[in-house]
């Protein structure tokens, strides 16, 4: 019965243009195919708090105005409501959770992009999960050149940072799953969007026990 199943939480990182809410979407269906109860969410979003949160940091009127510990603890903020009122609840039901995006964004993001201190967003990360930690992390690897090209119509505020910028996030995503193995699948961003889709559901398979048709 499905309310005997496990919870699963699932990630997605990368930098933008990376495909991530793609192969979200694309797993999504496959495990609701095979009869799975799947929420998806998008970090920072899926509560009122979190959109508006989501919609002030990407208005590229906040500009160079907002502080990178400010843009941290925004983030941190939608993120601890996303986890208390929507995942924690979804994942005791029995539910498969698939985010794009969750806390190692921020460290890729403010503590590798922006300088912060790893340490002290580590810490936030913590507080704001609630102790809520991804079971598999799926992280799209793309060049920030080639993501750039991939960014259709207007740029958001995120997404006008220099290259310089997103190859330090990249780094920081690379290093973050270089520290994490078991926790992490690094899959090549410009391969077939089916070919990485059928690596993802493989994974998840092994993690599950269950077969996604």
């Amino acid at each position: 019965m499905k309310e005997n199943k496990k919870g699963f939480f699932l990630v997605f990182e990368g930098i933008d243009g990376a495909g991530k809410s793609t192969q979200a979407a694309l797993l999504a269906g496959a495990l609701r195919k095979s009869g799975r109860d799947v929420e998806t969410y998008r970090d920072p979003g899926g509560t009122p708090l979190g959109e508006n949160v989501r919609e002030m940091l990407l208005d590229k009127s906040a500009g160079p105005g907002l502080s990178p510990a400010a843009e941290a603890l925004l983030y941190a903020a939608a993120r601890a409501q996303l986890a208390a009122d929507k995942i924690g609840l979804a994942l005791a039901r029995g539910r498969i959770v698939i985010s794009d995006r969750f806390g190692d964004s921020t460290i890729a993001y403010q503590g590798f992009g922006r300088g912060l201190d790893i340490g002290i967003l580590t810490g936030v990360n913590d507080l704001a999960a609630g102790g809520l930690t991804p079971d598999l992390t799926f992280l799209l690897d793309i060049s920030p050149e080639l993501s750039k090209k991939r960014i259709a119509g207007e740029a958001d505020r995120m997404e006008q940072e220099k290259v310089s910028f997103f190859k330090r996030v990249r780094e920081g995503y690379l290093r973050l799953a270089e520290q994490k193995p078991g926790a992490y699948l690094v899959l090549d961003a410009l391969l077939d969007k089916y070919e990485i889709h059928r690596s993802i559901v493989e994974a998840v398979e092994v993690l599950t026990g269950e077969i996604i048709q």
